[in-house]
């Protein structure tokens, strides 16, 4: 029990620096990942803060694994709705209310924060993926799809991305509305996951020590 919710103390931290991330890439404004692209493309139409709007995709997500594996459904699954409320509340906060109160002049400023975003993304991300506690919505739903089709999960995630930036653009042209997909997205699409990979080897060992990886 008390190993649970050292679990569950150390997921959430990285669930919120995770959703921090996301709010300073979307501050940049030079692009961001492909499922953010989608969440603030269709946020401006409906005119939803996209914190909201990923609440909302993410919780999609909980629902068609709830859909497709029924009675094979756990905790660990429902917690994915605690994560997607989480990240849309921090999104929505630092966002709309602290990054709203310093402009960005300049593009080197942008690529900064861009870059601070993903790495500090990666950085969560592994944490979280190492612990294996609570997924977050996006890819444990790719996995089931996986499975249930079999087929790979690099390829569902990627197929994900692709059809995501090709809706965010659509609605962007159809709307009329500033791209979310920009140069950014590819720099994501490029160092994201390397990221990931290298921060998993480095923080595993340590995450073993205090037991939070089995």
């Amino acid at each position: 029990m008390k190993k649970s919710i050292s679990k569950f103390i150390v997921v959430t931290i990285n669930i919120i620096l995770t959703a921090i991330g996301a709010s300073l890439g979307l501050k940049a404004a030079i692009g961001v990942t492909a499922w953010d692209a989608l969440s603030q493309t269709i946020s401006t139409v409906l005119v939803v803060k996209v914190g909201t709007l990923s609440m909302i995709l993410n919780i999609s997500c909980v629902l068609l694994q709830l859909l497709l594996l029924k009675k094979e459904f756990k905790v660990k699954h429902a917690l994915q709705v605690f994560a997607s409320i989480l990240v849309g509340l921090v999104i929505n906060y630092v966002y709309y209310d602290i990054c709203s109160k310093f402009t960005v002049d300049s593009y080197f400023v942008s690529l900064i924060l861009l870059f601070t975003c993903f790495i500090l993304c990666a950085f969560a991300v592994s944490v979280i993926m190492a612990i294996n506690f609570i997924s977050f919505p996006l890819e444990s739903a790719c996995m089931v799809v996986a499975k249930r089709i079999n087929k790979n999960f690099g390829s569902i995630r990627q197929a994900v991305d692709l059809l995501s930036i090709i809706i965010s653009v659509a609605v962007a042209l159809i709307f009329r509305n500033k791209l979310t997909v920009r140069e950014g997205t590819i720099i994501g699409m490029l160092i994201y996951g390397p990221l990931i990979d290298w921060f998993m080897r480095l923080i595993t060992p340590t995450l073993r020590k205090f037991s939070l990886v089995e």
